[in-house]
């Protein structure tokens, strides 16, 4: 299976002056764990997760001011709609992440989760041990 066939295509993008609390809100809302970031006024695209608002928290950072642009990975390991799940999971095993931004010729298609790939590892027979 490819990525394209299992990737969220529904990509939430947020600015880099969203607040913490705007990002997981809307990541709450569409109950996703990731935005992306597009900041044309800097390095353009990046990605922040569940995990960079809630490590800001875990700080002591006010959710209500701390803005998003503190708190991108700009170093983006992007997928191609054309690899398949598995070079998609050796990914995220190597990078040490959960989510990849998929681009095509430099647009974003989606985005493919752990989550993802794991849905379409069962739906593929996949067994998992009780």
């Amino acid at each position: 299976m490819q990525v394209r066939e299992a990737m969220s295509k529904a990509v939430l993008q947020i600015g880099p002056g969203h607040t913490l609390r705007q990002a997981a809100t809307l990541m709450s809302e569409r109950k996703v764990g990731s935005a992306v970031v597009l900041d044309p006024d800097s390095e353009g695209l990046g990605i922040i997760t569940e995990r960079d608002v809630l490590n800001a928290i875990g700080r002591g950072l006010d959710p209500d001011t701390e803005e998003a642009a503190e708190h991108i990975t700009w170093e983006v390991v992007y997928a191609s709609p054309t690899w398949t799940i598995e070079e998609a999971a050796a990914a995220m095993v190597r990078g040490g992440f959960r989510h990849l931004v998929v681009l095509d010729e430099s647009q974003v298609q989606g985005v493919i989760s752990v989550r993802d790939i794991l849905r379409s590892w069962i739906q593929q027979g996949a067994v998992i041990p009780a």
